[in-house]
């Protein structure tokens, strides 16, 4: 399935709390608290992040997901965009605008191993906590980041996820920006506060903060006491 993915990030500082206003504000449970495993896929010379692309293997509870995103002013040959540009979202400049394409996998490692025939080894690896919800409520007043001109446009959800990471709890509003900035506005969240930086970046920044010699945003390479890790076997 392709969809177009504009989505903000926020640091949560009271996990409990803002889950406890979710649904008074209509949303829904969709996955209760999952672990998940993420590992990113890339050449040797990195000609995917060259080109800001993305190729991921998800482990989300019994789930395998694979999953590509592009930036969204840029076909998947690199040239111009049939679907999802940047100027068919309109002033999408303050939020993180993608075109993704993924499906359910039957065999998560099968794949890993067809990747590493194609030349696509694992160059990063990062885990969370997920926990799933959205919006039951389909519109809301005001411009919904749609264009009734553009038949291709694809299809937006509007959902949030509470993510427990190794270095920070951190929620993603992904949904048209008015749904977004309304829900930042429901929930007291200060816009300024919002951040596009994938968990790459942000981990990097952590590093660069901390000085930590991790390699991966992992719970065995960055433990975290406070967070209840899975069990296996």
């Amino acid at each position: 399935m392709q969809t177009a993915e504009i989505e903000l990030k926020f640091p949560i500082h009271n996990l409990a709390g803002l889950q406890s206003r979710l649904p008074g504000l209509g949303f829904r449970l969709d996955t209760p608290r999952t672990f998940e495993q993420n590992t990113l896929y890339d050449t040797p010379s990195r000609s995917l992040r060259a080109v800001k692309q993305i190729l991921r293997i998800r482990h989300y509870g019994d789930l395998w997901i694979v999953t590509h995103k592009r930036p969204a002013d840029s076909s998947a040959d690199g040239g111009p965009a049939s679907l999802g540009t940047a100027a068919n979202y309109g002033s999408a400049a303050s939020y993180k605008v993608r075109i993704e394409t993924e499906t359910l996998l039957t065999d998560g490692p099968a794949l890993a191993a067809i990747f590493h025939q194609l030349g696509f080894g694992p160059v990063f690896r990062y885990e969370k906590f997920r926990t799933e919800w959205s919006h039951t409520t389909p519109t809301i007043d005001g411009p919904l980041f749609t264009d009734p001109s553009l038949p291709n446009e694809l299809p937006i959800g509007r959902h949030l996820v509470l993510d427990e990471t190794p270095i920070g709890d951190y929620a993603e509003l992904e949904g048209p920006p008015a749904w977004i900035d309304h829900t930042l506005a429901q929930l007291n969240v200060d816009p300024a506060s919002c951040l596009t930086d994938s968990y790459g970046t942000l981990f990097l920044d952590w590093k660069q903060r901390t000085g930590r010699p991790a390699d991966n945003l992992t719970f065995d390479e960055i433990p975290t006491p406070a967070v209840l890790l899975p069990v296996f076997g």
